[in-house]
């Protein structure tokens, strides 16, 4: 069957997941369209893009009504990343981040009825909030504190699920939820504020390594190959298929064992100390997957040491040209 490439646009695709999902579907032979403005997002992420004739990028605040033309012909399908993703960054500017998950995800639902394409919402595991079941399963709604400082991010995430769902209803969008869970990687920014670039800068640094609570609270991290591997999937089934639908690790591990094993991979002096812990933080987190298997064929396939091998490498080139001593 010959190959067809699609025009795909990328909401956040300048930040780390949206500029991994932007060379994934360029090095398939599609044309990508990135919108970023660049808040959390960096144009380091994609000058690597800059000479390649099927990648155009876009400046351009979601939260304002998108009127795109592409160079490449109709938009087929929409991949909605825009939001920044770690506690640190959301919470500085709570207002902005709820407007960018709730506003940001009707104009782009608009402009997708607007142009007929498939739209997929990356949603999260944040979604369940301090979750009262274990694992998590799609089917449960959650434990979230609507006045909390971490509802900006949750709440404005399941507002937008609702948006994604009426849409689907009222107008027949064809729209595809995605919910995932702690990804990591190369090309998380150093000043993140999410607990693996947080261990590595500082156990790189042989610095204290900073745990909020008892570190026994636990997470399930997804390498970020792997998650961009579940995207693509869920973006390719049929119609009848809407999600939402977990994608993440299995394998669950407590925060103090994480820096451990960070400090035994990078071989660093860090000992650890103990912080009182943030409101609403999560005591325990890790998906069920199995509706992933099922409709998508799905499963991680990176090793959970190997993930952390490369994204600590990632950040040794970083403390090699002087990035990381800069960020202390």
């Amino acid at each position: 069957m010959e190959y067809q490439a699609r025009r795909i646009l990328i909401t956040g695709g300048a930040g780390f997941l949206g500029s991994h999902l932007c060379e994934q579907l360029l090095d398939a032979g599609h044309h990508v369209i990135c919108i970023d403005n660049l808040t959390t997002g960096s144009s380091h992420h994609i000058d690597i893009f800059a000479d390649n004739p099927r990648f155009k990028f876009i400046q351009h605040d979601v939260v304002t009504p998108l009127d795109v033309h592409s160079d490449f012909g109709p938009i087929d399908e929409i991949y909605n990343c825009a939001c920044p993703a770690s506690p640190l960054q959301y919470q500085k500017n709570p207002v902005q981040t709820l407007k960018t998950n709730v506003y940001g995800a009707a104009n782009m639902l608009e402009y997708s009825r607007r142009l007929n394409a498939r739209i997929l919402q990356t949603s999260t595991s944040e979604v369940y909030g301090d979750p009262e079941v274990h694992p998590q399963v799609e089917k449960y709604v959650g434990h979230v504190n609507t006045l909390g400082i971490r509802a900006c991010y949750e709440e404005g995430k399941r507002a937008a699920e609702t948006l994604f769902i009426d849409y689907y209803r009222q107008y027949a969008l064809r729209i595809k939820i995605a919910r995932l869970f702690n990804v990591y990687g190369p090309r998380m920014q150093i000043d993140d504020g999410r607990v693996i670039p947080n261990f590595i800068h500082q156990a790189l640094l042989d610095q204290p390594i900073t745990i909020y609570g008892d570190g026994l609270q636990t997470r399930s991290f997804c390498y970020v190959t792997d998650t961009i591997r579940g995207l693509l999937s869920l973006m390719a089934t049929g119609d009848d298929f809407i999600g939402p639908v977990n994608i993440g690790s299995t394998h669950e591990i407590t925060i103090a064992e994480l820096a451990e094993t960070l400090i035994d991979i990078i071989g660093s002096k860090s000992s650890l100390i103990f912080k009182p812990k943030p409101q609403d933080d999560p005591v325990r987190r890790r998906p069920n997957i199995d509706l992933a298997r099922e409709k998508l064929n799905w499963a991680p396939a990176i090793p959970f040491r190997e993930g952390l091998q490369n994204t600590v490498a990632y950040f040794e080139q970083m403390l090699s040209a002087g990035e990381l001593a800069n960020a202390v």
